[in-house]
């Protein structure tokens, strides 16, 4: 099971995707933190808090693509900029089967990406590759 120091922040700006996702790491058994931004901008601003559950490893990220404000190719960008936030892992988990946001987002170095269609019924498919990823990777060493 996901261990329960890994955070997982949410990137996620549609309320019923985002209750679909915490709906099912709860069914799943996951105590992994599920925290939520609406938007990039707000996902920036909890990753630097320093007094917030982000400032240390082991988080990931699972980044939305289409978003206001700021998208999800802009927070990217905007974290491979950032020298404290750089070594994030992000996995976009979006509705977009486009091959041009795939290219941006492998091109911002996201560890994977994952269409909201293929992440399984209740994102099981989606929490059982987290499991296995966050048990066999070793996660970048903290800030």
């Amino acid at each position: 099971m996901i261990p329960h120091n890994l955070r997982i922040l949410l990137v996620e700006d549609d309320d019923i995707d985002a209750e679909a996702v915490r709906r099912g790491f709860k069914k799943s058994g996951v105590d992994s933190p599920l925290y939520r931004a609406s938007n990039g901008i707000q996902a920036i601003q909890m990753l630097c808090d320093e007094s917030g559950p982000f400032f240390e490893n082991p988080y990931i990220i699972l980044l939305d693509l289409k978003m206001p404000r700021m998208n999800g190719i802009e927070f990217l960008q905007a974290i491979r900029k950032d020298e404290s936030l750089r070594k994030s892992i992000v996995f976009v988990l979006t509705t977009s089967n486009d091959s041009q946001d795939r290219l941006a987002a492998y091109s911002n170095f996201a560890a994977g990406y994952i269409t909201k269609s293929k992440a399984g019924s209740e994102f099981r498919d989606l929490i059982e590759m987290l499991d296995s990823y966050s048990r066999i990777i070793e996660f970048p060493l903290s800030r």
